[in-house]
């Protein structure tokens, strides 16, 4: 599975499949619902789909700016708890220099060092 933000494509199934098996370290945090979507703007969600969703399963946020956060796994999940009123998900976190490795193609890697590179 891959997801698209932008130029950056993640592949979200080697993310994942590193986490599960200890060699990716993701912070974990609970986000509350409520204060997500104040910060964040929504997604249009495939509506067939929502209620097929488990809202058990962990989302996944990345850094895409400094200290800026997106789910880039999860979107369905996070409409699913808010229309069901839960209060928290749960997330795998993860920081910019540990997306690197995980990048779809090589334009988004190199535009994202490149973007990375411009703020340090």
């Amino acid at each position: 599975m891959i997801y698209p933000n932008g130029i950056f494509n993640f592949n979200i199934s080697k993310i994942l499949e590193h986490i599960t098996a200890g060699k990716l370290e993701a912070e974990i945090e609970l986000i509350k619902v409520s204060e997500w979507f104040k910060r964040h703007s929504r997604d249009s969600v495939n509506e067939d789909h929502l209620p097929t969703v488990d809202i058990t399963k962990p989302v996944l946020q990345a850094e895409i700016r400094p200290g800026v956060f997106e789910i880039i796994d999860g979107n369905h999940r996070i409409e699913k708890a808010c229309r069901n009123d839960v209060e928290f998900v749960n997330s795998y976190k993860l920081k910019g220099e540990q997306l690197v490795a995980y990048f779809a193609d090589v334009r988004g890697y190199k535009a994202y060092v490149e973007y990375w590179n411009s703020k340090l």
